[in-house]
């Protein structure tokens, strides 16, 4: 047993690429956890899409013992948290399981959008910060700037910063020593009713779900029967576990520690994220405040290229749910698609990631639809209703207004490109807020945008403007009434729901050549005149046409009278017609992947 005067439960926190999984790996180095034959690069990312993308999706713990030059030895839980603003709630997730943070900043870039946005949650969570610059090493490294851009944000002196280099291992040992120094040891009473807070869990095939767990009070012992206090469901305790980083067994948990908890429950939904674990027989009154619940920003159509895989999809996002408690999503069926699921996403890059999981990790090949964020809609008679598909959106002889979604964007910027990045909010429909100076290089821009004008490309629009140099993060503002359409995609006269969206007025017509150009080239001709039509309700905005195939009926007509030849050709005009009126469009399945593609 660890006394808690003598445990140490933090994360690191930054914004994305600014070295915390480096950090992490030097920590498990310079401590011992991990021998060196066993050390590879981001020991902590398990996922191989984190390898490859080079980014922290999912938040992992591991527990690290280490004793400081004439000290004790100490118990350092450290959570390493990603770094993009669609991953947030992983980073609050990690706060609630903490009592403070390395905030880490670039010593090149400096202090980028999400640095900021982080920041702020764990000062809203009461954590203490210790600020660390990172990559002193690099030749483009402006350590002196940064500090007193940190010092100027989070006040106290540039002096008492702590300068590493998570590459070469600079500056560890001190960093380690301020750990210890000055982070706050955990609260929590080892006499009280146990509880542990749930903050992430996945799903083993032969183990069933497994819980990672911070004791806030009491202990959790193997064999105790225990109860999930949001759900009320009892099961014991069959294994608990700490990750150093290998997952050790161990007989108990004491309060203030960090571990995992396997109970034999193989049912996904019977474990909630941000759920309470307590005693089944003198158990606590009261549960942990746990989480809030995420919202989604961006909506977007699931659906199996197979029919028959409808089931494994459920099974699957059932699965995905468990390790990803953002992800939300409800049963759809499309007249194009079949049976699907409309899910709601955190941002762009999440949805992404979920389709790559998803694709990866259960060997499913699915078409997901253009993504769209939800609108409240106003009928005549005064009902407000929540629209997250086109589909859902009422009839115009019945819809009152229409409302989008608004968020408040922050935009760090070096001061050269102010102007740039103005132009491509205002193209955006974005209303400028505030804008600050927080060195004679860098500026802090606050934005109201609509949120559907940012899913898609915004952010590659901003980095390609600036050079890469400009960052951002955004939080929900309100919703506001717009002047927004519907915009219907008709093959042959008939809709197909797929390629409907929601746009503002302004921006229909190019949606519609668009997505008619395209799928002009990727439908194959049929025996009649294709159509392919964006209509506004009844009325037709663009028009592109995949002509007939036809085969020349004229060619066994060696002269003779002209007539002859239009007798045959209009003969064949007339079973074209026919066939038009009663002839279905075979729109193939590579036409919807190729036509929904999000990166085209």
């Amino acid at each position: 047993m660890t006394e808690p005067r003598r445990i140490r439960n933090f994360c690191i926190i930054a914004h994305i690429d600014h070295g915390k999984s480096t950090l992490a790996d030097r920590l498990l180095e310079a401590t011992g956890a991990i021998d060196a034959r066993n050390m590879r690069a981001q020991m902590l990312d398990t996922m191989d899409l984190e390898r490859e993308r080079g980014i922290t999706i999912k938040a992992n713990s591991v527990s690290i013992r280490y004793t400081p030059p004439g000290g004790e030895e100490h118990l350092l839980n450290l959570i390493d948290t990603p770094g993009h603003v669609d991953f947030s709630y992983e980073v609050s997730r990690s706060l609630a399981a903490c009592e403070g943070a390395l905030l880490l900043v670039d010593a090149s870039q400096g202090i980028e959008a999400q640095t900021l946005a982080n920041a702020y949650l764990a000062i809203e969570s009461g954590l203490e910060i210790i600020p660390v610059i990172n990559k002193i090493d690099l030749p483009a490294a402006d350590p002196d700037r940064v500090a007193k851009e940190l010092a100027g944000i989070l006040g106290g002196s540039a002096d008492e910063i702590i300068a590493v280099s998570a590459k070469t291992g600079a500056g560890i040992d001190e960093m380690l020593n301020a750990i210890i120094e000055k982070l706050p040891p955990p609260e929590g009473d080892p006499e009280a009713p146990t509880r542990a807070l749930v903050f992430d869990s996945y799903y083993d095939t032969y183990r069933g779900v497994v819980c990672h767990v911070r004791v806030v009070d009491g202990e959790l012992e193997t064999g105790d029967d225990v109860r999930f206090m949001a759900t009320s469901i009892a099961a014991s305790a069959d294994e608990i576990g700490m990750h150093l980083p290998a997952s050790q067994v161990v007989k108990k948990l004491h309060n203030g520690e960090v571990g995992y908890l396997i109970t034999g429950i193989k049912e996904i939904d019977l474990i909630r994220v941000g759920d309470t674990v307590t005693s089944a027989r003198d158990g606590a009154d009261g549960a942990l405040p746990g989480y809030s619940e995420p919202k989604p920003m961006v909506y977007s159509g699931l659906f199996p290229i197979d029919g028959d895989d409808f089931e494994r999809l459920r099974d699957a996002l059932d699965r995905l749910r468990l390790n990803d408690s953002s992800l939300l999503y409800r049963a759809e069926t499309s007249r194009a698609l079949g049976f699907g699921f409309r899910a709601g996403f955190l941002g762009l890059l999440h949805m992404e990631i979920v389709r790559e999981r998803l694709e990866r990790e259960y060997d499913l090949d699915l078409v997901t639809t253009a993504p769209s964020v939800e609108y409240e809609a106003t009928t005549t008679d005064g009902v407000a209703l929540k629209v997250s598909s086109p589909q859902d959106l009422p009839d115009r002889s019945i819809l009152e207004a229409i409302a989008e979604p608004y968020v408040k964007v922050m935009i760090i910027t070096p001061s050269d490109y102010v102007g740039t990045v103005m132009e491509l909010v205002q193209q955006r429909r974005g209303e400028m807020g505030e804008m600050t100076y927080l060195s004679p290089t860098r500026v802090e821009l606050h934005y109201e945008i609509p949120l559907a004008e940012i899913v898609y490309d915004f952010f590659d629009q901003l980095k390609s403007r600036t050079k890469g140099y400009a960052s951002m993060d955004y939080e929900p503002a309100a919703y506001r009434k717009s002047d927004l359409v519907r915009v219907d995609i008709l093959l042959n006269d008939t809709a197909v729901d797929a390629f409907s969206t929601i746009v503002h007025r302004d921006k229909a017509y190019h949606y519609g050549r668009q997505m008619a150009t395209r799928l002009r080239g990727l439908i194959p001709r049929q025996l009649f005149d294709v159509p392919i039509q964006a209509a506004i309700g009844g009325r037709i905005i663009a028009r592109e046409t995949i002509k007939a195939k036809r085969k020349d009926v004229t060619a066994k007509c060696y002269g003779g009278d002209i007539t002859r030849k239009r007798k045959l050709l209009e003969r064949q005009k007339e079973g074209k017609k026919r066939m038009k009126m009663v002839g279905a469009v075979e729109v193939p399945q590579e036409a919807f992947v190729s036509a929904l593609r999000i990166d085209e």
